[in-house]
């Protein structure tokens, strides 16, 4: 009796995670950040249509979980990507996109996990596994990630990362 309940409730694991939805994306989900909704000086989506999810944790004062298929982006060419449960544990099913962007719209440059590094240098999970665990990866200036910084060391003012953010080329196209 004691097997056949464990092969139950390792079936019914294997269901809801068969019932889960994979989150796929190519270039073309990815649009102006002015189409966007903006949370604290970065930008949300959810590209399974739960943007209400999303932006309950982006707006929470304690944290939380994103759903999967959370978008978020701080800058036009580096978006995290909120997979389904179960893609990376290391990553807590995050995955790192670096975006080359033009009036033309988002071309993937690279994604990944360990292997992205944006524009400043920096590697993307190497900065972000230092956010607090209620964080779920997500960095601010209180979340315990390193300040984003140039080569030379400088850290980016939040006057510069506007001034990056408005720079956006897709947003042209879009009208924005």
């Amino acid at each position: 009796m004691k097997k056949v309940a464990i092969k139950l409730l390792l079936l019914a694991g294997l269901a809801v995670q068969a019932n889960a939805e994979v989150v796929n994306f190519d270039e073309s989900d990815f649009k102006c950040l002015a189409q966007m909704t903006p949370v604290r000086g970065f930008f949300v989506d959810n590209l399974l249509g739960d943007l209400e999810a999303t932006l309950a944790v982006a707006k929470s004062e304690t944290g939380g979980v994103y759903p999967p298929g959370s978008v978020v982006q701080l800058v036009p060419t580096e978006v995290m990507v909120k997979r389904e449960k179960g893609f990376n544990q290391t990553t807590k099913d995050w995955e790192f996109v670096e975006l080359k962007v033009s009036e033309a719209g988002s071309e993937i440059h690279v994604r990944g996990a360990f292997e992205v590094v944006n524009r400043f240098g920096g590697n993307c999970f190497a900065c972000h596994v230092k956010a607090r665990p209620e964080w779920d990866m997500i960095c601010e200036q209180d979340h315990g990630c390193d300040p984003i910084t140039l080569p030379n060391g400088v850290a980016l003012t939040q006057e510069v990362i506007k001034g990056i953010q408005h720079a956006d080329p897709r947003c042209k196209k879009a009208g924005a």
